[in-house]
């Protein structure tokens, strides 16, 4: 009977666990199957990150690109900037330089005609200060003989060469209206004398001994020294302080004579 009994509850023991197991079973099926749509889900939103992420890559990309593009497209409109502004330089540069050579040309033609005219006109100057009255000649000479070897100089421009025969004339000129004293050594019927000379611009030119008792003046019709009267000896004196700033007086009393042509 003990043994009945048991078997009867092992039989209801095995019933109700198959029937709980029959019950449970649907349930972890079903807990399966939602595991696999969260784990598809989450599969599905981390293949949608990295796809989110590999288009925000290209549309990084794709901006730089064209920023790089249009960067380019500025360096380009830049450098076409540039070289037609050097094209027209060079354009430029192109017809300075023409004008140049022709200049150089024309400056060269100029020289070759002007070189004879600076050589006519220093020595038409030293005939002149050979036949002009004798003051300064050494000066005036060394100065005619200074420009002569400029002429002859290759390293020495010609508007300079020129500029110095121009300079020679102007202070030729400018002897004409000054006064001056200097200290010469004349060959006199006496003898050799150390003297003053007062120049008078060109229209006179006198000489007084530095003790004061000989004076004389220079003759241009004969072109020589010629002694004067005593009597005239206190007015060149006077003239000589007067340039020399040792004196003042009003005027200037010398023995004059209408000048002849030179």
């Amino acid at each position: 009977m003990g043994t009945v009994v048991l078997k009867s509850v092992i039989n209801r023991g095995v019933v109700g666990l198959a029937l709980v197991l029959t019950a449970v079973m649907p349930i972890t099926a079903q807990a399966d199957k939602t595991d696999d749509i969260l784990n598809s889900g989450l599969s599905r939103q981390r293949a949608g990150a990295e796809s989110q992420k590999r288009i925000d890559a290209i549309s990084e990309q794709t901006e730089k690109t064209v920023a790089q593009y249009q960067q380019q497209r500025k360096n380009v409109e830049v450098l076409k900037k540039f070289n037609d502004r050097m094209r027209r330089t060079l354009d430029a540069q192109v017809v300075a330089m023409q004008k140049l050579e022709r200049s150089i040309e024309d400056a060269s033609q100029i020289e070759r005609q002007i070189v004879p005219l600076m050589l006519s006109m220093i020595d038409g100057l030293e005939r002149f200060i050979d036949a002009d009255i004798p003051f300064k000649l050494d000066e005036r000479r060394a100065r005619v003989k200074r420009i002569k070897g400029y002429l002859t100089n290759a390293n020495i421009s010609a508007a300079e060469r020129f500029r110095q025969v121009l300079e020679a004339y102007s202070t030729e000129s400018a002897y004409g209206n000054s006064i001056d004293v200097f200290t010469e050594e004349l060959d006199l019927p006496s003898g050799k004398l150390a003297v003053n000379i007062l120049q008078v611009g060109r229209s006179g030119l006198y000489y007084l001994t530095t003790d004061g008792q000989q004076a004389g003046y220079w003759d241009v019709s004969d072109k020589q020294w010629k002694p004067l009267d005593s009597s005239h000896n206190a007015g060149i004196t006077d003239a000589i302080r007067m340039t020399q700033g040792k004196d003042v007086k009003d005027l200037m009393v010398l023995p004059t004579r209408a000048p002849e042509a030179i």
